[in-house]
């Protein structure tokens, strides 16, 4: 199959009274077999853009209160797409990119999660070639839209952690990346490929300049999820990196970081997420 027959939705997540005027700003390709399901959250009284609602290749939800990870899941409680890409409200998408993922989940029908490539004038480090995610290549994290997904298998079953991600109360990143695990820990079929299929202008929120606390606590608890044997050898390492980055000092990322990984260790900040079925 050369995925002719599949069709991509693209998940845009948006937050804000100026949610809509960013998605209209992207510029999303008109595409068969492609559509656009935007999630806008705390829409206040604006109306969807003239240029957005006039489209029969998008459709527009609103959602009260605050949590990427709940506007995430939202898209995919509300996806009809074969394949769905998530997405952020930034991004420049590239049409071949676009039609590559379509030709990849046709080409390989048992896959059900795709991770995928962007490009940045920040530079994030790939996997050489494509590979199997069921153990992880050295260096790589998730990147959430770089993701997608086929959603008549199990994979579509999954949800974000609602716990982790921007505007929750206390793990304000991470969700990508225990998505991942969660996909990998029930066996599911995920695979990297190299294939770029947007452009994000600067940094994401995980390499901002100097990182939030929220950030370095999920950053601990992602580390000792994924790496549980050596956890108390990485996180001082990973603080480390973090002081000569110059994103935080060594003994706040420290701190963080080791309070994190304790509360993904011994509470339940993760293990509900990664233990329930799907």
């Amino acid at each position: 199959m050369d995925g002719s027959s599949l069709t991509l939705e693209v998940m845009i997540s948006t937050c804000g009274p100026d949610g809509g005027r960013r998605v209209e700003a992207m510029n999303l390709p008109a595409m068969p077999g492609v559509s656009y399901l935007v999630s806008w959250q705390e829409p206040g009284e604006n109306p969807v853009p003239e240029s957005l609602a006039s489209r029969d290749d998008v459709r527009v939800l609103f959602l009260d209160g605050y949590g990427l990870s709940r506007n995430r899941n939202n898209c995919l409680d509300n996806a009809t797409g074969d394949i769905l890409l998530v997405a952020d409200d930034d991004l420049e998408f590239y049409p071949e990119g676009l039609s590559e993922i379509r030709r990849i989940f046709g080409r390989y029908p048992e896959l059900e999660y795709g991770s995928f490539r962007y490009d940045s004038d920040v530079a994030k480090d790939y996997p050489g070639m494509g590979c199997e995610l069921s153990t992880l290549p050295k260096n790589f994290y998730q990147t959430s839209f770089e993701i997608a997904l086929r959603r008549e298998s199990r994979v579509g079953k999954l949800r974000f952690p609602e716990n982790f991600g921007l505007g929750a109360r206390e793990f304000t990143a991470g969700e990508e990346e225990l998505f991942l695990k969660k996909a990998r820990n029930n066996g599911l079929d995920c695979r990297f490929f190299p294939v770029t299929i947007a452009n994000h202008p600067g940094a994401t929120t995980g390499v901002r300049e100097r990182l939030a606390d929220g950030a370095l606590l999920a950053r601990g608890a992602v580390t000792v999820v994924e790496y549980p044997l050596t956890a108390v050898m990485r996180i001082p390492l990973v603080a480390w990196r973090v002081s000569r980055a110059r994103q935080a000092g060594f003994f706040k990322a420290l701190r963080l970081m080791t309070a994190g990984a304790f509360k993904a260790a011994f509470g339940n900040a993760v293990r509900p997420y990664l233990n329930s079925p799907i």
